[in-house]
């Protein structure tokens, strides 16, 4: 009897692990992607990014550059390593470099089995408790892919900018939308935030490709005095 329970329960393990590499399989393995990033409506940056799976492992290369006077800030770049699981991105490492400054070196290792996020902010480190999901500035937009489909009603972002660890709570905003680049349509899913107080002016909502793996197509931020930066996908590769 208990050889016959083993081997249900490697039956029940083995079976689940078959559904992850299916799931696994149907996802892209590679995206390259392009954003056009405005200001209160006049163009300061363009955005290149590269997500790649090879095996169960991911890498994340996000890329700012720019435009005119806005040059000068110099170069932003992102990385994300980390694992894919089950429930989707599961990073490791995490880094932010603005230009060649080393003040503006950002750091974040996520050890998950202590359940820590150690952030080094010029050359000191901070540690807080790490939560199941929790995402890091390059890897958040690419979990979607991984979550339910559609998106719940009302979801849940955590991710670290590699100096702050931020929760935000989304709604699912419906109806779908749809985003028009190079004479395709994309149906899009509009995150808004559900717990934004009446009147409150800051805000970040996120439109998301249904018919594209739920890849970010356009987000919009807004700060406290109003000001509003919006980033555009112009040209998306997947394989």
């Amino acid at each position: 009897m208990l050889g016959l329970a083993r081997f249900f329960r490697l039956s029940i393990l083995f079976l689940g692990f078959i559904s992850t590499l299916a799931v696994a399989a149907e996802l892209p393995t590679r995206v390259n992607a392009s954003y056009v990033v405005t200001k209160d409506g006049q163009e300061v940056a363009t955005v290149t990014e590269r997500f790649e799976v090879k095996g169960d492992h991911y890498q994340v290369e996000s890329t700012t550059k720019g435009i005119g006077i806005y040059a000068l800030m110099g170069v932003r770049k992102l990385t994300s390593i980390g694992m894919v699981t089950a429930q989707g991105l599961k990073p490791n490492h995490f880094e932010l470099h603005q230009s060649n400054s080393a003040k503006k070196t950002l750091l974040a290792d996520f050890d998950w089995i202590k359940n820590t996020l150690t952030m080094n902010v010029k050359g000191v480190n901070r540690e807080v408790p790490l939560t199941v999901g929790t995402q890091d500035l390059a890897s958040y937009a690419y979990q979607f892919m991984y979550l339910p489909k559609p998106p719940k009603e009302r979801l849940t972002v955590t991710l670290t900018t590699g100096k702050k660890l931020n929760t935000y709570q989304y709604q699912n905003n419906e109806p779908q939308g749809t985003f028009t680049l190079g004479g395709k349509q994309y149906k899009t899913v509009h995150l808004v935030p559900s717990d934004q107080p009446s009147g409150q002016v800051e805000t970040k909502e996120m439109w998301l490709a249904a018919n594209q793996n739920y890849l970010l197509v356009r987000f919009i931020m807004v700060d406290e005095e109003g000001e509003k930066l919006e980033q555009t996908l112009t040209d998306i590769h997947v394989e």
